[in-house]
């Protein structure tokens, strides 16, 4: 009995994500620098998007990323954006701070090109707290921003913002 315990640890061990430090240094490092593009959000589900455009500064150090900009939509409504992450061998961690200007919880791993999120709102949004984040990076010049929230009627997934940027 104690064999197939010890077994199944190495094989846990062995097969449990975790994330070279080296390795999200040089993905970071490849999200750094200076974005701008368009997008839309969803103020709630089932509202009429809003087309935005954003600037966005990313720096990255080592197993930390941070993103500090700014989103414009309807003309004249600008609202500041950003987030902080920090990579570890059990994931990516940090905080979000959108356009509420309330600070919610990031969690999840990078799988490729993109880091996939959970996000925990700071309050209810469309119904629950919760929803998920992408930071995709498509080519050498190119990311992708976008969350993705469940219909509290439906039960299906929803895209409530997703914004194309480059450098």
């Amino acid at each position: 009995m104690r064999s197939f315990l010890a077994s199944a640890l190495i094989a846990a061990t062995i097969f449990w994500p975790s994330l070279s430090p080296a390795a999200e240094g040089n993905f970071l490092r490849m999200l750094a620098g200076n974005w701008s593009g368009r997008g839309m959000v969803l103020t709630r589900i089932g509202a009429r998007p809003i087309n935005i455009t954003c600037h966005l500064a990313i720096e990255a150090v080592t197993t930390a990323l941070s993103m500090h900009g700014n989103c414009r939509g309807l003309l004249v409504v600008r609202r500041k954006i950003s987030a902080n992450l920090r990579a570890s061998d059990h994931g990516y961690r940090g905080t979000y701070v959108g356009p509420s200007g309330q600070s919610s919880t990031l969690a999840g791993n990078r799988r490729g090109n993109a880091i996939n999120l959970g996000v925990r709102w700071a309050r209810v949004t469309n119904g629950d707290r919760a929803a998920k984040m992408t930071i995709e990076r498509i080519g050498n010049d190119r990311l992708r921003l976008q969350t993705v929230d469940n219909d509290p009627a439906s039960g299906k997934s929803v895209v409530t913002s997703r914004i194309d940027l480059s450098r």
